[in-house]
This record gives C-alpha cells, sequence and structure tokens, in this order.
C-alpha cells in the first residue's frame, strides 16, 4: 500500500494538524493563535509546519510535561537572543502551565551563566513586561 507524504503513522496532514492546534490552544491561548493567523497572508505553510509539526508532533509527546518544555524552549529563546516576540508569546505559555514568575526569573537567572548576562537580561525585560500585563508584579525577593 502506498502512502502519500501526507499520511504518515502520525495521522493525516489535518489530523495532524489539529492535534496541534489543541495543544497549542492548551499552551499558548490566544497568542499562539495570533502568530499562527499573522502568517496566513504571508506564509500560511509555514502556520501548518508550526502547528502540525512542532505542535502536534513535539509539543504533544508525552516524554516532558508542558511545564519543563516552556523551561527548555525560555532557556533556548533567551540563548539565541533576537527572539524577543516569540519569548513573549512562550513567557505567556509558561505561566498558562503552571510556571511561577519566580521560577521563570530563576531560569532566566540561571541562563546568564550559559549565554551571558545581555541575552539573560533583555529576556528578563521582556518577562518583567509580560508579568506586568498580567499583574503579577512585583515577583518577590531571591
Amino acid at each position: 500500500m502506498h502512502t502519500s507524504r501526507n499520511d504518515d503513522a502520525a495521522g493525516t496532514r489535518e489530523e495532524r494538524f489539529e492535534r496541534g492546534m489543541a495543544v497549542l490552544t492548551s499552551v499558548d491561548g490566544e497568542a499562539g493563535r495570533r502568530v499562527v493567523e499573522g502568517l496566513a497572508d504571508i506564509h500560511p505553510e509555514l502556520a501548518h509546519q508550526i502547528v502540525a509539526w512542532g505542535f502536534g508532533e513535539i509539543y504533544s509527546r508525552p516524554g516532558l510535561p508542558p511545564r519543563d518544555r516552556q523551561l527548555v524552549t525560555l532557556g533556548m529563546l533567551t540563548a539565541l537572543g533576537g527572539c524577543e516576540p516569540q519569548l513573549e508569546v512562550h513567557l505567556n505559555a509558561a505561566l498558562n502551565v503552571g510556571l511561577t514568575p519566580t521560577e521563570i526569573t530563576e531560569a532566566l537567572l540561571h541562563s546568564a551563566a550559559y549565554c551571558g548576562f545581555p541575552k539573560a537580561l533583555n529576556a528578563t525585560f521582556v518577562a518583567r513586561r509580560v508579568f506586568g500585563e498580567r499583574g503579577l508584579l512585583p515577583v518577590g525577593e531571591h
């Protein structure tokens, strides 16, 4: 039996997208939807791949709980630098899946040892904005 490029053991292209959209919505909420919608006019295939592969295949894997996946994501986006819009989305996602502002700021401090103070500072300033928008300032003593 021949299987097309769009059909495999993980389901059809549409099934992967639906699974990914459910995960994206549960983790990122409206912010994730806005990212996908923002790509609709310029690159709908990129939006599809973010949802179907990124969330339908990767984020939906059982090996790490969502809060741990968000910690990894925050560390990677901080280390990359220049990803502040995506960092903002994932800071909100981290809060959505149960990370506290203190846990997040501690992870950002920890990242300074590996990727430097400038990147950790940039990420922390994005976190301050997100926490402020959500009424979560002050974070507390460290």
